[in-house]
């Protein structure tokens, strides 16, 4: 195994364990109780499985994958805060959105060279990457595993 097989095994064995985890909680709990909140006044589980799903959905693009499959959730679960929107998609959408930007995720990584990760993303200029190859795409999946962390560590409150 190369060095960048090795990153690369690191990297997406965290990932993979990480959506594990957050796929069991997310399994454990009702669509009502998505609905609570993680605290008095603190984001409910239902806004998280949004964030979650748009942030993860933004990867598409990101990693230069093609569309967004769900663009509108940028606004509701990216730019706006839980319970500022009048309307969301409900908790057995939601779940099937964050199904369906998984798969779609791990069929493209699946379809990856290693040296696929070690090339920059959409975010980055050609310019800034000839000085920064470190804003590549296996960071991004670096990056987006440790805010799963975070929000699971959140989610797994909600009771």
């Amino acid at each position: 195994m190369t060095l960048e097989e090795t990153m690369i095994k690191m990297t997406f064995d965290r990932w993979n364990a990480l959506l594990k985890q957050f796929n069991t909680a997310l399994e454990s709990l009702t669509d009502e109780q998505l609905q609570h909140e993680i605290s008095p006044g603190r984001n409910r589980g239902i806004y998280l499985l949004g964030h979650l799903t748009a942030v993860h959905d933004s990867m598409v693009t990101l990693l230069d994958l093609g569309e967004r499959l769900y663009p509108e959730m940028q606004e509701i679960f990216i730019n706006k805060p839980d319970k500022s929107v009048p309307e969301i998609p409900s908790a057995a959408d939601l779940r099937q959105k964050w199904q369906h930007v998984g798969n779609v995720l791990d069929e493209a990584f699946a379809n990856m060279q290693p040296s696929d990760w070690f090339q920059k993303h959409t975010a980055v200029t050609a310019e800034d990457f000839a000085g920064e190859p470190y804003r590549n795409k296996l960071n991004i999946i670096v990056t987006r595993a440790s805010h799963l962390a975070y929000h699971l560590g959140q989610f797994i409150l909600i009771k």
